[in-house]
């Protein structure tokens, strides 16, 4: 499995687990967030794996250590995704590497 399926398939199960939430008075919430899941998935998984927004991810260590596993998010990065309700779907692209970043533990010196 390619590095945009890896992503594209965890998007769409993330979308799913929105869609089976029940939430008394959500507003639409989950709904909401389940279709900007299935949009970004979508438009995932049209990029080939070079693309600049993968490659960016691949960096972040998003698809483990070398670049070459599963998508396999942070405790940050899962936070966004799972928050993920409004925006064009290279801008979810463009904050995984951001927050992978900013969620990351330092090394000890």
């Amino acid at each position: 499995m390619g590095t945009t399926d890896s992503l594209a398939g965890h998007l769409r199960a993330r979308a799913r687990w929105r869609l089976d939430r029940v939430q008394a008075r959500d507003g639409g919430w989950n709904a909401r967030c389940a279709l900007a899941l299935l949009d970004a998935a979508s438009y995932t998984q049209s990029l080939p794996d070079d693309d600049p927004l993968i490659a960016a991810l691949e960096e972040a260590g998003c698809f483990g250590a070398y670049g070459c596993g599963e998508f396999e998010p942070q405790e940050a990065v899962a936070r966004l995704i799972d928050s993920w309700h409004d925006g064009e779907p290279w801008e979810l692209l463009t904050a995984i590497p951001v927050a992978a970043k900013a969620g990351a533990t330092p090394s000890p010196s």
